[in-house]
């Protein structure tokens, strides 16, 4: 006789991919189970601006916890030919990932789900109508359904054979900065496309925070360090403490690479969920997050890859194609983003009036794309 799994969904993961999916689980009625291998509040190497779609997704389940709110952009071309947009409405919500992180557990546990902090998962198995999850400590947790949310590099992509075809790596500061530069930053952001094929670095205002960073193609570690170095100087930002020092790598999926393995599917990083050409992760992680506990709570694991196929996968698609366009000519990307089109082509993407896939698939984006990929 087969014995009824502990749970009807365990979680792997407690970040907003692992967390979104929790909720969903639970609110659904699953007994819901989530495996966190640090302790809450922690760090998170992470940009912190909230785009549209990360707004929507989150604001349906807390109240965003945001330090500031971006109206203003500043872009230059490798600290060159610098200029400023404005807009009337935010363009993104400026978060800290430990207050962010925090409010989305809230909630989880509010739904019902059960947390387990300081829980290193070491491997899954499955068999028997259900799978297990075995921990470091040598207990083991079982369920009808497994949620990876555990990172790329984590045990449950390399259990559903995750594949990534593009990988970046991001270093970041978080510098305490003097209530009078704080206030020059406040509601601006800044970018910088680089000398790194297909880099750029940011600066993004979080009250007497600033966030300073820079992502290129893994391989050219120390040419981003340089770069990282460069970008702070020339910003006038070095002579100030920097309270986190921080590296992490980003990993896009394969188009193809697979998101289930039986009883266990992946969302967010641990699925190589997110924008190639930006490096955007929370969208992606809080939406396909919410798909996995949804489907997972149904026990419809196809049912997710599907659905991630539909919604997710195409603005994937079509972010690859920026990237390619972008790495090519990114003077040309800078000079668009000057004029009233490309500012309000930015805007709508920011804000999420306007996806990825429907921004390539304009009939002019379409034809301009196609142009520069072709010199």
């Amino acid at each position: 006789m087969r014995e009824r799994a502990e749970w009807d969904v365990a979680v792997i993961g407690a970040g907003p991919a692992g967390l979104a999916a929790a909720s969903a689980a639970a609110a659904a009625g699953a007994r819901t189970i989530v495996l966190e291998r640090a302790e809450h509040p922690r760090y998170k190497t992470c940009g912190g601006g909230l785009i549209g779609a990360s707004r929507a997704a989150a604001g349906g389940l807390i109240d965003v916890p945001s330090l500031d709110e971006i109206r203003r952009a500043t872009f230059t071309l490798r600290g060159g030919q610098e200029f400023t947009r404005e807009h009337g409405e935010p363009l993104l919500a400026m978060v800290v990932r430990d207050e962010f992180d925090a409010a989305l557990l809230k909630r989880a546990e509010e739904n019902g789900a059960q947390l387990r902090q300081r829980a290193q998962v070491r491997a899954v198995s499955q068999g028997d109508g259900h799978a297990t999850v075995r921990l470091a400590d040598g207990s083991e947790v079982t369920a009808a359904s497994v949620v990876g949310a555990d990172g790329s590099s984590g045990v449950t992509a390399r259990h559903v054979g995750a594949q990534f075809d593009q990988v970046d790596l991001g270093l970041e500061l978080e510098i305490a900065v003097p209530g009078a530069v704080a206030g020059q930053w406040a509601g601006r952001v800044l970018l910088d496309w680089g000398k790194i094929p297909a880099s750029y670095g940011w600066v993004f205002p979080k009250g007497g925070r600033l966030t300073v960073g820079v992502i290129a193609a893994r391989g050219q570690g120390e040419a981003t360090k340089a770069y990282l170095r460069e970008f702070t100087a020339r910003l006038g930002l070095s002579g100030y403490e920097a309270v986190q020092d921080s590296g992490h790598l980003t990993r896009c999926r394969s188009d193809g690479s697979p998101l289930r393995k039986g009883r266990v599917i992946v969302a967010g990083d641990a699925a190589g969920l997110l924008d190639p050409w930006t490096r955007e992760g929370i969208s992606f992680a809080l939406r396909s997050g919410a798909l996995a506990g949804e489907y997972a709570a149904k026990g419809d694991l196809d049912g997710y890859v599907a659905a991630v196929g539909a919604t997710l996968v195409p603005d994937m698609r079509a972010g690859r194609t920026l990237l390619s366009a972008f790495t090519r000519h990114t003077g040309t990307f800078h000079r668009g983003l000057s004029t009233a089109r490309g500012w309000s082509a930015f805007v709508k993407m920011c804000r999420s009036e306007i996806s990825l896939s429907e921004l390539a698939a304009r009939p002019s984006a379409r034809v301009s794309l196609a142009l520069l990929n072709k010199f």
